[in-house]
């Protein structure tokens, strides 16, 4: 058969539809798995008056991206000047991290939001709830199988009439894999 300006047709090939579904499988499982882990941790806010923070983490990722939603809880100081209100945080944090580690530590940065609670137990009238932000960065520092030492600082902003602003965060604390 031929086309008005006698070109003879090509043929259509029926394998064309089922070598693209079969690449676009490969693509697929070659693309790297998802993680997940779980952090435990201690640590100190600084912002007005150093006082003990814990928390814990739970995240995932691809290569460089992750995501986690973080929980945290600084005490409130009372004794001696300046005092400092309790605060908790619960923030969602997206992540970019080096894909392998380097010399057994995965860097990261992080920026996220969420919302905040402070708290003061001599001033109850002015507890606040409102959002937040945070930046900051660490490390993940492989220790032995999927356990691994997380080291982390925060910059926290805090939205509203909260009575200090920007919270300093650090902390340590252990990171499971899986």
């Amino acid at each position: 058969m031929k086309l008005s300006d006698s070109r003879p047709l090509k043929p259509v090939s029926l394998a064309a539809p089922y070598l693209l579904l079969a690449a676009a499988a490969l693509l697929l499982l070659a693309a790297a798995p998802a993680r997940a882990d779980l952090t435990g941790f201690v640590g100190n806010t600084a912002t007005p008056a150093n006082r003990p923070v814990t928390g814990f983490g739970i995240g995932t990722g691809l290569l460089i991206v992750g995501f986690e939603f973080e929980y945290s809880a600084t005490v409130e100081k009372l004794t001696s000047a300046p005092i400092a209100p309790a605060l908790k945080t619960f923030m969602f944090n997206g992540l970019l991290q080096t894909p392998i580690p380097i010399a057994r530590m995965q860097f990261y940065g992080t920026l996220g939001g969420g919302v905040y609670h402070e708290t003061l137990s001599t001033e109850p009238s002015g507890n606040q709830t409102n959002l937040g932000t945070n930046v900051g960065g660490g490390a993940k520092i492989s220790l032995i199988g999927p356990l691994r030492l997380r080291v982390d600082y925060r910059v926290f902003t805090l939205r509203g009439n909260a009575r200090h602003t920007p919270v300093q965060r650090i902390y340590a604390g252990i990171n499971l894999k899986f």
